[in-house]
């Protein structure tokens, strides 16, 4: 919990995390409107897909430009930029009159919170690299409390409001003048500049070292992704629950364990180093989903728990290796890290689908449990590796 002491006593590493939190807030209260929106354009579950597939692709279009971005406007100063641009930009999607509409703004949304998200983690990365203090797990656990934040708070606050658009653009408002009110801690910031040839280099070759820890972002997030989509599903048909409106324990106890570990997952990758805590988490997600597999409720939703305990500090770490590898600037190598990793977001419920079609639910999380053992034997590689100066 040491990091999270530092985040809120020093307003340096607070407006970072706040950042993080803002971009979750956003999204949390955008979440409770995804049904009023469907429901003013009458749009079947398919065009929905559809629709926030569009943010995806924004996403991923624009993450490898946001390296050259933040070289030429600077570190901090894209970052609440970014900030402004993704809230305000939320504010379209709600004034969408047509379908076509909402696809174009939320690919917008998409680009926004893209680049956001990878210029925040770069800041992060930079941060503690000068002030040699760790902090990125614990800027993940405000990420995820921001979601809380943006649903609780919008769900009390919404029947206030006679058109959604107005709850957002107060969201917005507010999210825009706190980040620019604290932007100033960050604002000057601009990321470390390297003289090494291998930085001028293009293509794959500078991304080299990097590979397997995109992998593992790949493997993390799809369990990540699977877990929020399929949870509730799996406790209904697989476990079999009598009461449906326990189906969301699963997935509620993810959740809170995960925010709950990033908070203390910054003082375990300072004591065991980077490559353990992953390794951890690993061993840690594979126990969770052998309790799942138990089929049991309380012993699944445990093991819902447990796996958001291990996943909880691996992303985090991966960035933070990602941002410190010799020769890439932190914003190429979480632009290409994330972006792997998010492309195993969207694609793990996919997959997982229709590997449930073709067999079954419980196979279905039966191969997270292989990809997530398959992570964790990557992972005592990379320790090899790195003690043997392989990689």
């Amino acid at each position: 919990m040491g990091s999270l002491k530092l985040i809120l006593s020093q307003p340096r590493y607070f407006s970072v995390a706040w950042v993080f939190c803002s971009l979750n807030i956003m999204i949390g209260t955008w979440v409770l409107y995804i049904p009023h929106v469907k429901q003013k354009l009458n749009l079947n579950d398919t065009q929905i897909g559809f629709a926030l597939f569009c943010m995806a692709l924004g996403i991923l279009v624009f993450l490898p430009m946001v390296p050259l971005i933040t070289r030429k406007i600077g570190l901090g100063k894209y970052t609440v930029i970014g900030i402004v641009l993704f809230a305000m930009a939320f504010i379209g999607p709600l004034l969408a009159i047509n379908y076509t509409f909402l696809c174009i703004t939320l690919f917008i949304v998409g680009m926004f919170s893209g680049s956001t998200d990878v210029a925040m983690n770069a800041l992060v990365s930079h941060i503690e690299k000068e002030d040699d203090n760790n902090f990125m797990s614990s800027a993940h656990g405000f990420f995820s409390l921001g979601g809380t934040i943006g649903a609780v708070l919008g769900t009390f606050i919404m029947v206030f409001f006679s058109k959604p658009v107005y709850h957002m653009i107060l969201m917005a408002c507010l999210v825009i003048a706190v980040n620019i009110w604290l932007s100033k801690y960050y604002y000057k910031i601009s990321e470390f500049r390297t003289t090494s040839k291998l930085n001028k280099s293009t293509g794959i070759k500078i991304l080299k070292p990097l590979l397997l820890i995109a992998f593992l972002a790949f493997v993390i997030m799809s369990s990540e992704g699977a877990i929020e989509h399929w949870s509730a599903l799996y406790l209904l048909e697989v476990v079999q629950i009598s009461k449906e409106n326990l189906a969301g324990l699963g997935f509620v106890l993810f959740s809170a364990t995960m925010t709950i570990g990033r908070f203390f997952g910054d003082g375990i990758s300072e004591k065991i180093g980077s490559i353990k805590t992953i390794l951890l988490g690993c061993l840690l997600a594979c126990i969770g989903y052998l309790f799942i597999l138990y089929k049991g409720l309380i012993v699944s939703v445990i093991g819902f728990g447990i796996i958001g305990v291990g996943l909880s500090v691996i992303i985090p770490e991966l960035f933070r290796i990602a941002g410190k590898t010799k020769d890439v600037s932190p914003s190429a190598g979480i632009s290409f890290v994330s972006g792997i990793g998010f492309i195993g977001f969207l694609l793990g419920p996919i997959v997982l689908g229709f590997i449930s079609d073709a067999f079954s639910l419980e196979v279905s999380f039966l191969t997270l449990l292989g990809l997530t053992l398959f992570a964790l034997f990557a992972s005592f590689l990379k320790l090899r590796f790195d003690k043997l100066n392989i990689i």
